[in-house]
């Protein structure tokens, strides 16, 4: 109280010098940290900024930092002190001013000197200090107000800071550009080759050479990690010399993680393990070097039973992404036993949670069945708030993964014993539908829940599974006199008194069915219904239906029961609803997609939920039956919006960029500039496909009618059809949305379709066209051959028309690894010990369509030494030949 007065004395002395204005002003400050109000002073505070004494400007800048609001009257005032610093090209005063501009970060000062400081930026003239705190500077005001950082000149120059000398601006730079260049890629496209060339000096020097910027025996760590951030902001670079110097720093990387460490303290490595968790995250990105993909995977597993918590989780985490590369799966794969050790025995949680993810992320056919078991080991003693994932994780699995249907049948009631108050109606609705839709497991179903059913002590879910496949395919298991119509009948009847209403209400029907399945026990049954507990039940649902089907059982002859109460039809096809729920408790970006639907690693997987039918919808084959809550499709709009101000711009050209290296894989970025992200991810069965089309708006702002539609030329109409789905019309910014696409082959064919795009953005209209990636490869069937039958085959196809050849340079280089994962990809299966040359590289595989299906075999042999191929394939069709060559040859 003292201080306040005495405050309020010196505010009415005019003689008070300069160091005693900037004591009173310390002291304000002093008793506003300790909590009280200052709401005098500030000008005082505002006057210490026009003094030329470095202590008194800096006390002065500091009271405005902490004390004065953005609303203030003298914010003015203020911006001419800052101002006049800027203008002195004192560094000392430039720095306190560009400080002071960061900690306010207001919008008015944005608007004030978003000009300024560019300008103070590149000028050849500033000093690093000043380029460090200008580059930041601009960085907050580019997070606090991105609309008012004009692009411009400067951003050309901006760039050229990478190779600056001086290590901390190029740090300051690099935390600049990464912003910027995500919010506008295409104007900082530069960038990418300077931060590929500083980031190549830093990782090949001594830490001597960086001796001031060297933590703990690793050189420049926090600038290595920022570059590699800002390489993650663009695809591969297309340049072979510069793909080339990148991989080798990224191989360097890899290297000095397996060195022996040079210090124990934990600094040196956890410094260490940044670089290198960057350089995997840089390489996921990528997605394009199965060596690179390999090795990160291998890096990663070392850390699976490291001593440190934090390591633990982020290889797991990182393992997630890795095992939707169709590069790096079969290698995240070899370490299946060390995540289920981890699943079993570590202690923390949020770990255990990582493990059950990439256990989900790594299934595929060959272990599908080992990791369902683990799982649901390990779910009767799992923490309570992961057990719903993990119910919703082991549904997917089982129906994605299930050759052999009985086996999905037994998962899913073991799930529903063991967690049934986690199951959903999602999963218990899923059982129902594929027993429904496939005679084969109806007797297996039907037989599998009466067992069941007889435990003493059953879950609800159970027994709504009971009565609806007993009520449908009870008749199926009622010659066993241990399962006659009566004790089905009883066996469920004694559940009835100890279930829920809606429970209760489909019982009632399973016991109509009964009466039309099996007429020797309809008098008991009407009994049942006759009773007053039925008739005069509290319940108006399970009253009315008791009244009904009892006048149903008692005047309706036996035919019109039996039309009435006939079998259920195979329910119609419907995107599962599952996966879209586990999406939803997982939060956008959480959840890895499994075997042939790989997550598209160069984008996220996050998807808008407003539409269950589009843009969460399912990423597996089958289809939810039961999804009776999913939105009708739009129509299509008839109406031309001729009132709107803005022109229809012309028919775009049709992008082919990155058309060429979806040849070989199945999940990439198909297309993208600074507002839309086009992701895709495919899988494809004989001459059947489905393509997973994600729109990602990178901006801020929504994406209006929005509309996505295949189109294709006249003959490829006849060979090829392409249904899409409805896509939400509206995207909202920062968010994705998802459209299917289902694909039938019909012939062989040579076209491609294309994907027309149109929505607005900001009141103008946008139209970009995409060829869509579907190519005659992707309906091949791989085809194991010994030796003596792929010769015998070779022959029969040896016709001049049915066979073309084409000799070709490498483009690329001739990586046997490499060259195997292309052919794999391609889609026919790699023969073993074929060909009398161990070096070439022999296939074999089958088109499919819906008319005919067309053998093909391939041979393609390198020559190292002159860096040639020549490729060699043979089809009994020689437009397919043609066609696949030219497809292949290019990929090498």
């Amino acid at each position: 109280m003292c201080a306040c007065v005495f405050a309020h004395v010196w505010i009415g002395d005019k003689a008070l010098d300069g160091y005693s204005k900037k004591k009173y002003v310390c002291k304000l400050l002093f008793i506003f940290l300790l909590g009280h109000d200052i709401d005098f002073g500030h000008m005082e505070a505002v006057n210490l900024l026009s003094s030329n004494k470095y202590t008194e400007k800096q006390i002065g800048y500091l009271f405005i930092s902490v004390l004065v609001n953005s609303n203030s009257d003298l914010i003015r005032l203020i911006n001419n002190g800052i101002k006049n610093d800027l203008g002195s090209r004192n560094p000392t005063f430039m720095n306190l001013a560009l400080h002071c501009i960061a900690n306010v970060g207001s919008r008015e000062m944005a608007e004030a000197f978003t000009s300024d400081i560019p300008r103070i930026l590149v000028a050849g003239d500033t000093m690093d200090s000043v380029k460090q705190s200008a580059a930041l500077c601009l960085l907050r005001l580019n997070r606090t107000c991105p609309d008012l950082v004009p692009m411009g000149e400067w951003t050309a120059r901006v760039v050229h800071l990478l190779n600056d000398q001086h290590l901390g601006v190029v740090t300051a730079a690099a935390s600049l550009i990464t912003t910027l260049a995500q919010k506008s890629p295409d104007e900082f496209k530069t960038s990418i080759s300077l931060a590929i060339a500083r980031l190549s000096r830093i990782v090949t020097s001594a830490s001597i050479d960086l001796q001031d910027y060297t933590y703990y025996f690793v050189a420049a760590p926090w600038l290595s990690v920022k570059l590699l951030r800002l390489l993650q902001c663009y695809p591969p670079p297309e340049d072979a010399a510069l793909r080339s110097r990148l991989t080798e720093c990224l191989e360097t990387i890899l290297n000095k993680a397996q060195e022996p460490p040079k210090s124990k303290k934990v600094q040196h490595s956890n410094a260490k393990n940044a670089v290198l968790f960057e350089a995997i995250s840089l390489i996921i990105h990528h997605d394009s070097e199965p060596t690179l993909l390999v090795r990160a995977s291998n890096q990663l597993g070392q850390f699976l039973q490291h001593r440190e918590t934090n390591l633990r989780y982020l290889a797991l985490e990182s393992m997630c992404t890795l095992a939707s590369s169709e590069f790096s799966h079969e290698a995240v794969k070899t370490h299946i036993d060390t995540v289920i050790n981890a699943l079993k025995t570590e202690r923390d949680v949020s770990v255990r949670q990582r493990a059950v993810d990439l256990l989900y992320a790594m299934c595929d056919r060959s272990n599908a069945k080992q990791i369902v078991t683990e799982m649901l080991s390990y779910l009767e003693n799992a923490d309570y708030s992961i057990r719903e994932e993990i119910v919703l994780k082991v549904a997917i699995l089982a129906e994605k993964y299930a050759v052999d249907y009985t086996w999905y049948v037994d998962t899913i009631l073991n799930l529903i014993r063991i967690a049934g108050d986690y199951v959903s109606e999602e999963v218990w609705y899923r059982v129902i539908q594929i027993v429904i839709n496939r005679d084969d497991v109806q007797g297996y179903a039907a037989k599998t829940v009466f067992e069941a059913l007889q435990a003493p002590a059953c879950h609800e879910n159970l027994v709504k599974v009971g009565g609806y496949i007993l009520g449908e395919f009870g008749n199926l298991i009622a010659g066993d006199s241990r399962s006659s119509p009566l004790v089905q009948f009883n066996l469920l009847h004694s559940k009835f008194h100890l279930c829920s209403v809606p429970t209760r209400a489909l019982l009632l029907s399973a016991y109509i069915k009964f009466i039309n399945l099996f007429p020797e026990v309809k008098a008991t049954i009407q009994d049942v219904l006759r009773s007053d507990s039925q008739l005069r039940n509290a319940d108006v649902e399970l009253q009315q239906r008791a009244v009904e089907y009892l006048r149903l059982s008692c005047i309706a002859s036996t035919d019109i029961l039996a039309t009435v109460l006939e079998e259920m039809p195979p329910f119609p096809e419907r995107e599962s609803s599952i996966l879209a729920k586990l999406k939803r408790k997982k939060g956008p970006g959480h959840l890895p997609d499994i075997d042939d639907a790989r997550r598209n690693v160069n984008g996220s997987t996050e998807h808008s939920e407003s539409s269950e039918a589009t843009s969460t919808s399912s990423a597996h084959p089958f289809t939810d039956l039961l999804n009776l809550n999913s939105a009708p499709s739009a129509g299509g709009s008839l109406l031309i919006d001729v009132f709107s101000d803005n022109s229809t711009p012309a028919p775009t050209d049709v992008c082919e960029e990155n058309f060429s290296r979806f040849v070989c894989k199945n999940n990439g970025v198909l297309y993208e500039n600074q507002l839309l992200q086009i992701g895709l991810k495919s899988e494809y069965r004989q001459n059947l496909g489905r393509m997973y089309v994600f729109f990602g708006n990178k901006t801020s702002t929504q994406f209006l009618s929005f509309s996505s539609a295949v189109t294709s030329q006249d003959s490829l109409k006849t060979q090829l059809n392409v249904h899409t789905k409805k896509v939400d019309p509206v995207i909202e910014g920062g968010a994705q949305v998802q459209q299917i696409l289902n694909i039938e082959c019909v012939s062989d064919f040579t076209d491609t379709p294309v994907l027309d795009i149109q929505f607005r953005y900001g009141g103008a209209l946008q139209k970009i066209a995409v060829k869509l990636p579907v190519m005659l490869n992707k309906f091949f069937q791989p085809t194991e051959m010994t030796s003596q039958d792929f010769f015998q085959r070779w022959k029969q196809l040896g016709a001049p028309q049915q066979e073309v050849q084409k000799i070709f340079k490498a483009k690329h280089s001739m990586d046997i690894d490499v060259t195997k994962a292309k052919i794999l990809g391609f889609g026919v299966a790699l023969l073993d010990r074929v060909d009398p040359n161990p070096e070439n590289f022999v296939g074999a595989g089958v088109i499919h369509t819906k008319n005919t299906q067309v053998g093909c075999l391939l041979r393609l042999e390198p020559n190292t030494q002159a860096e040639m191929y020549r490729l060699t394939l043979r089809t009994s069709r020689d437009s397919v030949s043609q066609r696949l060559c030219d497809l292949l040859s290019e990929q090498f």
